[in-house]
This record gives C-alpha cells, sequence and structure tokens, in this order.
C-alpha cells in the first residue's frame, strides 16, 4: 500500500491509500473504524443529492467538491467489502466498464449505428436480460427501496409499461387523477387517517403518471417547485420585513397578496 501522502502516486491510488489508513484498527479514525455499510449508506444517498444540487445551481466548483464527497463513498462500500473479502474496488471498476462495454454494443462492438430511441430500446432490453439471469423474472423487479418515492413511481410505471400496462398518453391519465380526487374528496369528508393516506398516494401516484406521460420528469419537476416556492415565500417574508413585521405578525390574507405580487414580479408584471 502506498503512502497516502505521497503526492507522485496517482491521485486514485492515494484516496484508496485514505480510505485504508482511515480504517486501519491500530492507527485509523475511532468514527470510520465504526461504520457499516448500513451506517454510511444515507451519507451515500445525500452526497447523491448535493451533487444534483450542485449541478441545479450551475456551480462546478462545488460540483467538483461534492463528486468528490461521492466518490469518497464508492471507495467507503468497496473498502467494507475488501475486509469481508467478498470484493473490491477494483472489482467494482471491472463489473461497471464489462457492463458499459455489453450495453454499448452500437460503440463498442462496432455494430450498425441506431437512432438514439433504438439505443434506448436496446439498452432495456440488456438490462430486462441481465435482471433474467439475477433471477429477476417479475417486471418491476430490481427497483430500488431507496430511491425518492416520486422517482420510484415514475421508474416502476416506466417498467409497466413496457408490457402493455400503460395509459398511452397523459390525457387519460390525467382522467385518473380527476378519479382520484374525487375518492381523497370523500375520504376527506370521513377522516379516516389510514384511508386518507392511502388515497393521497394514490393521487400522488397518478399525478407521476401523466408527467411521465407527458414526457415531464416528476422529481425534477417537484425540485422546481420546491424551489419555486422557496423564492416567493423569501420574497413575501422580504415584505413582511419592510413593513416590519415577520410571518408570525401577518395572517394569510396579507401574505396571499404578497404572495401574488411575488409571482407577478417573476412573470416580469
Amino acid at each position: 500500500m502506498i503512502n497516502p501522502l505521497d503526492k507522485t502516486a496517482s491521485p486514485m491510488a492515494r484516496l484508496l491509500a485514505v480510505m485504508a489508513k482511515l480504517r486501519d484498527p491500530a492507527t485509523g479514525c475511532p468514527w470510520d473504524l465504526e461504520q457499516s455499510f448500513a451506517s454510511i449508506a444515507p451519507y451515500t444517498i445525500e452526497e447523491a443529492y448535493e451533487v444534483a444540487d450542485a449541478i441545479q445551481k450551475n456551480d462546478m466548483a462545488h460540483l467538483r467538491e461534492e463528486l468528490g464527497d461521492l466518490l469518497f463513498q464508492v471507495v467507503f462500500h468497496s473498502r467494507l467489502a475488501e475486509e469481508d473479502k467478498t470484493f473490491n474496488f477494483d472489482d467494482v471498476a471491472r463489473d461497471l466498464v464489462e457492463k458499459m462495454i455489453r450495453r454499448h454494443p452500437h460503440v463498442f462492438a462496432k455494430r450498425e449505428d441506431k437512432t438514439s430511441e433504438e439505443q434506448t430500446e436496446a439498452w432495456e432490453a440488456t438490462k430486462a436480460h441481465e435482471r433474467k439471469s439475477k433471477a429477476q423474472a417479475g417486471a418491476l423487479d430490481g427497483v430500488p427501496l431507496a430511491l425518492p418515492a416520486a422517482l420510484r413511481a415514475q421508474k416502476l410505471q416506466k417498467r409497466a409499461s413496457r408490457v402493455g400496462f400503460d395509459w398511452g398518453t397523459a390525457g387519460a391519465a390525467l382522467d385518473k387523477v380527476e378519479e382520484e380526487i374525487g375518492e381523497l374528496r370523500v375520504e376527506l369528508a370521513i377522516a379516516d387517517q389510514k384511508k386518507l393516506e392511502e388515497e393521497v398516494g394514490d393521487l400522488m401516484f397518478a399525478i407521476v403518471n401523466v408527467a411521465r406521460l407527458a414526457g415531464v420528469d416528476a422529481e425534477t419537476a417537484l425540485r422546481g417547485a420546491n424551489a419555486k416556492f422557496e423564492r416567493r415565500f423569501g420574497r413575501v417574508e422580504e415584505k413582511l420585513r419592510e413593513r416590519g413585521r415577520t410571518p408570525a405578525e401577518s395572517d394569510l390574507a396579507e401574505m396571499d397578496k404578497l404572495w401574488d405580487a411575488a409571482k407577478k414580479e417573476e412573470r416580469g408584471g
């Protein structure tokens, strides 16, 4: 193992050496030594979100840093597996290389070039074959439970659509949204919390379906809505401060008017 402080070594070799040093039972970091796959999994997810956030903000310096943090998570998991004698970082990289070559025959096998749509179909066919070889026979097998709910809903719907279980158009899916709204209204009157949760979930799932069929990524759309809400509510707070008050000292009527003003400002009105 190289010395992590040796700047003549490759950056990847130094990173692996840093990880090995942190996990050294004799001289490593107490916190790192306490970790397991399960305990660091939430950090892995968090780092992926921070990468996405840097991209959305077009902050390249931050993106560079966050990609490093995400890579460290891969190295950490690989080190834990190496200690368990199951696999190591080289195995992870090797498997990835082989998978990318296998899934891009139009690039590496010099096969007839395809359109983007045909390449996507071939990619999905290859993935389906890989799932079958892993004994994942069901159309929905292998969609990770840890995905954000909207993203997982979209993936489940996309998988189902490949075997013909689909509305076909966004308009048809929108009819289902209206049906779900009606069912939710009924449950709101009854106020059964468990049923309300179920109906809200059905409505959200149906909305994701509309987004998918309309060519909109539901997760991206919701992130955009969150950002818009933050921006406009921040403007409401700013206007209230100019009046010497906080939201807690205001009321819904006043804040709603300020909200409408913030919307108008954004639209250049």
